[in-house]
C-alpha cells in the first residue's frame, strides 16, 4: 500500500490476531503478548507493522520490541497468575481484581506525579495540570489521552488502562488559562498526554488558541509532546485535516510564540520512511522546532551506534537532538533498565559519534522526584569512585546545576538506588523536599523554599 494512500487502522489485544503478521510470530511470544497486554497497554498500528518493524528478526528487531509486550514485562508470578485467571477466554471472577493488584505494584504515578506536582487555585486541586518545575506547566487535554501506538515502556502507561482514579486530564482551557493568568513566571505550557496529535484538529484549536490571549503574553513557549511524526507521520502528509494542522502551527508561531514539537524518537528506523522525513520537513516550515527526545531503554536502544546514528539523521532534517532519559522507575521497567554506569558509557560514546551540532542531546537524565538528575560522569575523588551528578531542573531552581556525588554502584539503575558519597547521610536538597509517602498519606500539596504564589505554593511536570 502507498503510505500516502493509507488510513489509520489501530492494531490493539482485540484484532491483533487478523494482521497477516501474526502468523510470523511463534506461538511462546503469540502467548506473551496476549498475556502481557491484560495488565499493559498494547495499541500499534498498520503503518509501524508494515513500515517499521522487520519481520524477518522477530523477537529481536527493536521497533517489535518498543510497541508489542514481552513475556519478562510481568515478574514470573505475575504472569502464571494472569493466565491462571485467563480462563482461555473466560476469564475467572477474580480476572479484574488480580489485574489491578498486578498494576498497583507497577507504581502507575512515579516522581510525585500525584501526590506533588499536581497545582491548586484558590484551594482547588487542578486535575488536568501538573506543575513541577517554575517555569513549565503540564496540560492533559481529555481528548489526547491516547497515542497512534503505545511505547512499551511508556511511563504514563496507567493513563491509558482504565484507572480513573490516577488519570490526570481536563475537559477545556478555563482552569488552564485561570492558572497561567495567576501565575505571570510561568513561561512553557507542554501540552501531553497521551498524544495531543491524536485528536483532530479544530479540537486541538480549542486547546491552543486560548493560549495565544494578550493576556498570557508571559507564555511565550509552548510545547506539543508527540509522537506523531514517528507513528503516523500522515497526520501531517496526507490525513484529511493535515494541512489544518499545519496552519495551525503556523499561526502560533505568527502569533510571537515558540511552537516546540516534542519529537519521542527511539530508534533511526523511525525516521527511514519517505513519508516520516517529509513530515518532518513539513512541520518545520511552518516556523516550529522539532526537539528529539527519548529514553535508554533495553532491547530498544541500549546502543551508541543506535543513538548516533538517530541523531545524525535527525540533524539532517533539521531537529534538535534534546534529551536522553533514563527509564522511570514505573511499568516494566526492570525489563528496560540499564544499569546508570553503563547509560552513561552510552552516551559518552554515542556524543562522541557525533558533530556539535549533534551535542544539544543531555543526558543520561533521571525524571526523578528532585528533578532532572544528569550523570555527569564516574570519577575516583579521595580514593572513592563516586557518580558526579548535576540536577538540570529541579523543584527548587536554586539546586540546578549544583554537581553533587553519589556512591558508584555498578547495579544502580535509578536515582532511588543512590546513596550520597563520603559519608554523608543525605543529598544536600533531602531536607527541603517531603517524602512522598507523607504527601501521600497526608493529600496535601507541599510547601518547597523558592517557589511560591499568591494562590498556592507547590510542588513544581516533567
Amino acid at each position: 500500500m502507498d503510505q500516502r494512500d493509507e488510513r489509520y487502522q489501530a492494531v490493539t489485544e482485540h484484532n491483533v490476531e487478523r494482521q497477516p503478521e501474526w502468523e510470523r510470530i511463534d506461538p511462546e511470544f503469540q502467548e506473551a503478548i496476549q498475556t502481557v497486554s491484560k495488565v499493559l497497554p498494547f495499541r500499534t498500528n498498520r503503518y509501524v507493522m508494515r513500515e517499521l518493524i522487520d519481520w524477518n528478526n522477530i523477537p529481536s528487531d527493536h521497533m517489535f520490541q518498543l510497541v508489542f509486550p514481552q513475556k519478562g514485562m510481568l515478574d514470573a508470578e505475575d504472569y502464571r497468575a494472569v493466565q491462571a485467571h485467563m480462563g482461555n477466554g473466560n476469564p475467572t471472577p477474580e480476572f479484574k481484581e488480580v489485574i489491578q493488584r498486578i498494576r498497583a505494584k507497577l507504581n502507575p504515578h512515579p516522581a510525585g506525579q500525584l501526590t506533588h506536582n499536581v497545582p491548586a487555585l484558590d484551594g482547588r486541586p487542578l486535575s488536568g495540570l501538573q506543575h513541577k518545575y517554575k517555569e513549565t506547566v503540564l496540560f492533559f487535554p481529555a481528548q489526547g489521552q491516547t497515542c497512534h501506538a503505545y511505547c512499551t515502556y511508556c511511563f504514563r502507561w496507567a493513563q491509558f488502562v482504565g484507572m480513573p482514579d490516577i488519570k490526570f486530564e481536563a475537559r477545556e482551557t478555563g482552569d488552564l488559562v485561570a492558572y497561567l493568568q495567576a501565575n505571570p513566571g510561568v513561561s512553557d505550557v507542554l501540552i501531553t498526554g497521551g498524544d495531543p496529535l491524536i485528536m483532530k484538529t479544530h479540537v486541538l484549536r480549542k486547546y491552543l488558541e486560548p493560549l495565544l490571549a494578550p493576556e498570557l503574553a508571559h507564555v511565550q513557549n509552548i510545547r506539543l509532546g508527540t509522537k506523531a511524526p514517528a507513528y503516523w507521520p500522515q497526520r501531517f502528509v496526507t490525513d484529511s485535516d493535515a494541512e489544518d494542522c499545519l496552519r495551525l502551527f503556523e499561526e502560533i508561531v505568527a502569533a510571537g510564540r515558540h511552537l516546540a514539537i516534542m519529537g519521542h524518537y527511539s530508534h533511526s528506523a523511525e525516521l527511514a520512511p519517505e513519508i516520516a522525513k517529509e513530515a518532518v520537513l513539513r512541520i518545520r516550515a511552518t516556523g516550529a522546532e522539532i526537539r528529539m527526545q527519548a529514553p535508554l531503554i533495553k532491547h530498544v536502544n541500549d546502543d551508541p551506534v543506535i543513538w548516533a546514528d538517530l541523531w545524525r539523521e535527525g540533524v539532517k532534517l533539521g531537529m534538535i537532538p534534546y534529551y536522553m532519559f533514563i527509564e522511570r522507575d514505573t511499568g516494566a521497567k526492570k525489563y528496560f533498565e540499564v544499569p546508570l554506569a553503563r547509560s552513561h558509557e552510552i552516551y559518552k560514546e554515542a556524543v562522541r559519534r557525533c558533530s556539535g551540532l549533534a551535542r544539544t542531546a543531555r543526558g543520561p537524565s533521571m525524571s526523578a522526584f528532585p528533578g532532572k538528575v544528569r550523570v555527569v560522569g564516574v570519577s575516583e575523588i579521595h580514593g572513592e569512585k563516586v557518580f558526579v551528578l548535576e540536577l538540570i531542573q529541579a523543584r527548587n531552581s536554586e539546586w540546578a546545576n549544583q554537581p553533587f556525588f553519589a556512591k558508584f554502584d555498578p547495579e544502580a539503575s535509578w536515582f532511588g538506588d543512590l546513596k550520597p558519597a563520603f559519608g554523608e547521610e543525605r543529598f544536600f536538597f533531602d531536607d527541603a523536599v517531603p517524602s512522598q509517602a507523607t504527601a501521600a498519606a497526608t493529600k496535601k500539596l507541599p510547601v518547597l523554599a523558592g517557589y511560591s504564589n499568591g494562590h498556592h505554593a507547590a510542588a513544581i511536570g516533567e
